[in-house]
């Protein structure tokens, strides 16, 4: 079973308005399944780390939107299981709204210290935080979007590529058209992308199967009975 975007935004709304279930507890399910395979991965890869007495490092790069409040609930879980994350935002805080203003609050309240990228000026910070982690969250942009991918975002997706860092794509690697599979101009490579309730349309079309790596298909909460059989 594959879903489109449109089969996606209304399996969210049904479950919210239909059955009560809060958009916030989608996002803290969604955002704990991404910590689970990060957590994974930093484990793999973090021996040297550990040896020396360091915290696995994880970079989080958030766009404005719902899949980066599930970036940041994914730092949250990660921190509280002694890892070491840094959050990069794509937007200015007052931006925020909605579940992920809540989940921004969050971790500024824990002390994350996440910054603001507003403009060029901040890329050199967020090539430090990547080039210093041994893993990287992509939780840019969410099966929502469409035509090129231009400005910050952009230099954030090319900022995860040339790292060469195991990245974690969150839902759907940054960049990548949901439905067609067509990279929107510049893609997010991942090496694992955790998507909710069931893989999109677009990951065995086009040119999408270069860029989501393994796929984890995590449970979210959508009620099951309104997910279709497949």
């Amino acid at each position: 079973m594959e879903l489109t975007r449109e089969e996606v935004r209304e399996l969210d709304r049904r479950a919210i308005e239909e059955f009560g279930i809060p958009g916030i507890i989608l996002m803290e399910n969604a955002g704990r399944a991404v910590a689970d395979e990060v957590q994974c991965l930093a484990a793999k890869g973090a021996a040297g780390q550990r040896a020396a007495g360091l915290r696995a490092r994880v970079a989080v790069l958030c766009g404005k939107g719902n899949t980066g409040g599930d970036g940041f609930v994914a730092a949250r879980h990660l921190f509280n299981r002694g890892l070491q994350p840094a959050v990069a935002l794509f937007a200015r805080f007052d931006e925020i709204a909605g579940d992920a203003a809540v989940n921004l609050a969050i971790i500024r309240r824990m002390g994350l210290a996440p910054i603001e990228v507003t403009s060029e000026a901040g890329l050199p910070a967020v090539r430090e935080m990547v080039a210093e982690a041994g893993v990287v969250v992509d939780a840019l942009l969410g099966t929502g979007a469409s035509g090129e991918v231009r400005g910050l975002i952009r230099s954030g997706i090319e900022i995860i590529n040339r790292s060469g860092k195991p990245v974690v794509a969150v839902d759907i690697p940054s960049g990548l058209d949901a439905n067609t599979g067509e990279v929107l101009g510049v893609c997010v490579t991942a090496g694992v992308t955790v998507t909710f309730v069931a893989p999109k349309a677009g990951f065995t079309r086009g040119q999408a199967p270069r860029h989501t790596g393994r796929v984890v298909v995590a449970e979210i909460g959508i009620p099951r009975q309104i997910i279709p059989a497949g």
